[in-house]
C-alpha cells in the first residue's frame, strides 16, 4: 500500500482539494486499491471543520465529492506512516519540519515540485481564487501520480 498525505495550514481548502483530486485520478486509473490517501493541517484552528464551501464547490464542478471530510491535524507519527507527504507551500514545510522534529528523508516535498515548479499552490484563503488553486493542485497531483507510477512500477 502506497500512503500519501497532503498537508496545508488548516485542512479545509488546499490539502483536502488535493486529497480528493488525487483519489479521483486514482479511481479513473483503476488503481485506488493500491493507495491510502489522506490530508491534514499543520495548525489546530480548523480541526473538525468541514471543507470550506468554495473549495467544495470547485471540486463538485469537476464531479468530485469530498463529503464527510473534516479537518485533522498532522501528528508526528504520521511522518513514519506515510511514504509521500506533500505540502502546499514553504510555510507548511517549516511547520511540518517543526512537527517532525526536523526529520525529512525526502518524503516531505512541495506538491508542485512534481510538476517541475518549486512554487506554492495558490492559496485561495487570501485570494478567493479557487479555480487557480484547483489548477495548481490538478497539475501537481497529475505529475505526482506519473512519478509514483514510474517509481513503484504500477
Amino acid at each position: 500500500m502506497i500512503k500519501v498525505m497532503f498537508v496545508c495550514h488548516g485542512n479545509i481548502c488546499r490539502s483536502p482539494m488535493a486529497e480528493f483530486v488525487f483519489k479521483d485520478l486514482l479511481d479513473k486509473a483503476g488503481i485506488s486499491h493500491l493507495f491510502k490517501v489522506e490530508s491534514s493541517a499543520v495548525s489546530f484552528e480548523e480541526i473538525g471543520n468541514p471543507v470550506y464551501p468554495p473549495a467544495r464547490s470547485v471540486l463538485a464542478s469537476k464531479g468530485i465529492s469530498c463529503a464527510g471530510k473534516r479537518a485533522v491535524h498532522f501528528e508526528p507519527a504520521d511522518y513514519d506512516e506515510y511514504d509521500y507527504i506533500l505540502v502546499m507551500d514553504q510555510s507548511n514545510m517549516r511547520n511540518i519540519l517543526r512537527i517532525t522534529g526536523g526529520r525529512n528523508d525526502g518524503r516531505i516535498r512541495l506538491l508542485l515540485s512534481f510538476a517541475g515548479r518549486e512554487a506554492s499552490v495558490s492559496d485561495p484563503w487570501y485570494t478567493g481564487d479557487f479555480d487557480t488553486c484547483y489548477d495548481d493542485i490538478f497539475a501537481g497531483c497529475t505529475a505526482l501520480l506519473s512519478y509514483v507510477r514510474a517509481k513503484e512500477k504500477i
